[in-house]
């Protein structure tokens, strides 16, 4: 029988990562030039503190339209209770996380240190090549 895939597996590891110091309108330009949907958002020491997500972005885009300031930084408006999946996650645990979060994509941590994030298309992937 072969072994179930975990995390690691199909998890995307060259991660564009945000610091929480990023202007918000430089963040959402990122977001949308790298046509991605949000982004983890990582400290000087590359822990993970949270992630910023397109919603994330409008919500800071009406509030500067409504203030006329465009000076906030991603730390205003991240997420900070963020989920996560360890990289050693069987695939099908993760596909049950899916299903279970309105998250789109998990960061993958492993020893307290985030290396890589999976996303919905990942998981799914990974469910159809090991039971496909």
């Amino acid at each position: 029988m072969k072994p179930v895939s975990v995390v690691a597996d199909y998890m995307a590891r060259d991660l564009i990562t945000l610091s929480p110091e990023t202007e918000i309108n430089h963040a959402m330009s990122l977001l949308l030039d790298n046509k991605i949907s949000g982004a983890p958002v990582v400290d000087t020491r590359g822990v993970l503190v949270g992630v910023l997500s397109k919603k994330d972005c409008l919500r800071a885009a009406i509030e500067a339209s409504y203030y006329r300031d465009w000076g906030a930084t991603v730390e205003a408006h991240m997420s900070r209770d963020v989920e996560t999946l360890d990289a050693g996650t069987d695939i099908l645990s993760a596909a049950a996380a899916f299903l279970a979060s309105s998250y789109r994509r998990f960061p993958v941590m492993e020893d307290g240190k985030l290396v890589g994030q999976i996303s919905r298309a990942d998981a799914l992937r990974a469910m159809k090549d090991n039971w496909g």
